[in-house]
């Protein structure tokens, strides 16, 4: 399944100005989200199905992106397979860069009775872990702290010209925060489905 979108628009850089930073989230994973569960068969689907996945075979990259990452001088991945893949269609070729700070958030489960679609079990585990609960995993606040170090390594990385991050779409959200407190307004807000991407202007 492959998300169409239209080409990002062309920001000038002038010289001495940073570059734009685009960051998107990975096509589909290859990880059935219907799948019924209890919370601890949500927590082993979570760590053993979804976080190792590969992406659903027949996708490819939106022409948008694929526009964006030919014109950026690096292309950064996460460490996850998905975000790999993902780099690789928006950038065929291409050398990435892969760092374990672009990592998705823990969607750790609250323990409760029931069983549940696993995309069910993902906003309970959200919503849980938003409110503190993180059950030994990296919390809130660690993953906060996280995406402030990810987004200074774009910031910095874009000093030198335009930049493309293949990551995560909930830590995607928590990378705006620090960007706009850095000064970069988003210019492009494609959401955040599968193959989605936004784009980061520097305004001072």
């Amino acid at each position: 399944m492959t998300q169409n979108a239209s080409p990002n628009t062309a920001v000038s850089t002038a010289p001495g100005t940073p570059g734009m930073i685009t960051i998107a989230r990975h096509g589909q994973p290859d990880a059935c989200r219907e799948t019924m569960l209890d919370w601890r068969g949500y927590e082993d689907w979570w760590d053993n199905i979804y976080q190792p996945s590969s992406l659903v075979a027949g996708q490819d990259a939106p022409d948008g992106l694929k526009a964006a990452a030919a014109e950026a001088h690096v292309v950064y991945a996460s460490s996850l397979q998905r975000a790999i893949e993902t780099a690789q269609f928006a950038a065929p070729g291409r050398d990435l860069i892969i760092r374990d700070c672009l990592i998705e958030a823990e969607l750790p489960p609250p323990a409760m009775a029931g069983r549940f679609m696993a995309k069910t079990w993902g906003v309970f585990a959200r919503c849980s872990w938003w409110f503190g609960n993180s059950r030994g995993r990296e919390s809130r606040v660690e993953t906060e702290a996280r995406a402030d170090e990810a987004a200074q390594m774009l910031v910095e990385a874009a000093q030198h010209g335009h930049v493309v991050a293949c990551a995560h779409g909930w830590f995607n959200r928590m990378m705006r925060p620090p960007l706009k407190q850095r000064g970069w307004k988003c210019v492009r807000d494609g959401g955040d489905k599968y193959w989605s991407y936004r784009q980061y202007v520097y305004r001072g």
